[in-house]
């Protein structure tokens, strides 16, 4: 009996043992005493962490001979990551201000304006101030990933601080432009970098396109066909910023093509309406759109090129050089965006997270992102797969070890110019009316395309599809609803609640009227 209470034990213990023999090496050197801390809130998958905490680390000790620890923090995608940091910044300000009377009194006005970049006059305005010419922090030194809206929306409201790497490395920035296509790849203050870029495109799954004799798709209209009801997988802009990023682009290639600006905001968003409907899955996270459509669920997807050139290459390892997934870059519709680091305000590590910038935009830390496992200074363990911002990095001599030695995303975004003007003030609108109108009533909005399919297409029930069309607001009223969605415009919660139950039941019932009116052949 006790031999058998021993082995027991023995066993036990080594169960509870095992996690740690088999951790990353990122995670052991946690241990190590002395070690410099650096911490890092990302939504990056655990296979960018541990490869960032390897390379950074060789790095590191280069520099400094001294090891290094990333602290990683992953409380959700990036809408979780910035709802996060605001809350946390509002509390440690508060606390700040609380400290100290001759601060103020904190107040509602304090909470709205502190971080507003519009509080410019008033008691506002002396928050601001405040705030800004504080070192006030929540225990984070960087930011990594989650697209260019994010990062420069953190670096208005203050959260993010000059980073200071053109100073230290003024060679890199030979390499790299500070617009392309329209769009920052780094803030002129230095308050983010891009790291890598991103193009948005689509993941077919050839087997499933070949079972339902369809071929693949060259444009994003084409996924509004009706060819493909039921074979898509998309992705939630609410909960991802690349998805968002995404469908804004799409917005813009419409307004592109259209007579007036107004006609194309709405023919983008009823592109968009037509896409959702032909939906059979509406994802979270954009990397499940990817394993979706790997795995034949749907026939494709709405992808990064990142996720979608991971994939087909893991498929080649698997089925000897040959993948069944491609991604293709729609035509006239590819346009580039970078996905950045930043540093935060009270960095409690900055030399630290200085060298952490430096280090992701050297030719070290751009080969990690962009080279095969295996190769002379690619990563370890885990391919990473994103195209680098240096441009240098697409010489003939560094991609011969690139995980895909064809493809530059400065050349396949030429085509496309992004337009700020257009559509950069509303991308939180945006966001929200796809989720509204699309997502919240994604089974109305299939029946109604359904019922017009089945009536013979848009053609035959012209009302039908009229009806279907439908948008609670113009894209001249487009200010007018971003403020009555937006609580920074002075609105309670319970207004911009019912601003949005009106926007649902508007879609709900223009659904329901479509589905009815082409049942009726109309």
């Amino acid at each position: 009996m006790k031999k058998q209470i021993f082995l027991f034990l023995v066993l036990w213990l080594a169960l509870l043992a095992l996690p740690f023999f088999l951790r990353p090496d990122a995670e052991r050197v946690s241990g190590t005493k002395n070690a410099d801390t650096l911490v890092v809130i990302s939504a990056h998958n655990k296979t960018i962490r541990d490869e960032y905490q390897r390379g950074f680390s060789q790095y590191y000790r280069k520099l400094r001979g001294r090891d290094v620890v990333i602290d990683f923090r992953s409380p959700g995608g990036t809408s979780d990551i910035v709802r996060y940091i605001a809350d946390r910044f509002e509390a440690e300000f508060r606390d700040y201000v609380e400290r100290d009377p001759a601060r103020g009194k904190w107040s509602d006005l304090a909470a709205r304006s502190f971080s507003d970049p519009r509080a410019t006059a008033g008691e506002g305005a002396k928050f601001r101030k405040l705030f800004l010419d504080s070192d006030v922090g929540i225990g984070i030194d960087v930011m990594a990933g989650g697209g260019i809206f994010d990062q420069a929306r953190q670096a208005e409201r203050g959260f993010a601080v000059p980073g200071g790497v053109e100073a230290r490395h003024p060679e890199y920035f030979k390499h790299i432009p500070q617009k392309f296509g329209g769009s920052d790849v780094y803030d002129a203050e230095g308050r983010y970098y891009s790291i890598v870029l991103s193009t948005f495109g689509i993941v077919c799954n050839l087997d499933r396109l070949a079972e339902n004799h369809l071929a693949p798709p060259q444009t994003w209209s084409d996924l509004g066909q009706g060819t493909f009801f039921g074979a898509l997988a998309v992705g939630n802009p609410a909960k991802s910023g690349s998805v968002a990023k995404c469908f804004e682009i799409m917005i813009q290639q419409c307004m592109n093509d259209a007579p007036s600006p107004d006609a194309g905001w709405a023919n983008g968003l009823n592109l968009i309406k037509r896409i959702f409907a032909n939906s059979r899955l509406v994802s979270d996270s954009a990397g499940m759109i990817v394993h979706d459509v790997s795995i034949g669920n749907s026939a494709c997807g709405i992808a990064i090129d990142g996720y979608g050139i991971s994939e087909r290459e893991y498929q080649k390892t698997l089925f000897d050089g040959k993948a069944h997934l491609v991604y293709l870059t729609p035509r006239g519709g590819t346009a580039v965006s970078g996905d950045p680091a930043q540093i935060l305000r009270g960095a409690p590590h900055r030399k630290v997270a200085e060298d952490f910038l430096d280090y992701l935009l050297s030719t070290e830390g751009q080969k990690l992102h962009c080279y095969r496992v295996g190769t002379p200074g690619g990563p370890s363990v885990y391919p990473i797969n994103r195209p680098p911002v240096r441009r240098d990095l697409y010489d003939k001599k560094y991609q011969k070890y690139a995980f895909d030695g064809d493809y530059d995303p400065y050349v396949s975004g030429e085509d496309f110019v992004y337009r700020p003007e257009r559509t950069g003030r509303y991308y939180t609108l945006i966001r929200q009316t796809i989720k509204i109108l699309m997502i919240d009533c994604h089974s109305d909005l299939i029946s109604a395309w359904r019922a017009i399919l089945a009536a013979g297409g848009p053609e035959k029930v012209p009302q039908a599809f009229a009806a279907f069309n439908a948008l609670p607001y113009t894209y001249a009223e487009a200010d007018e609803a971003a403020n009555a969605i937006s609580l920074r415009s002075g609105r309670s919660a319970a207004q911009v609640a019912a601003t949005m139950r009106q926007w649902s039941d508007f879609a709900r019932a223009h659904y329901r009227l479509a589905e009815k009116l082409a049942r009726e052949g109309k």
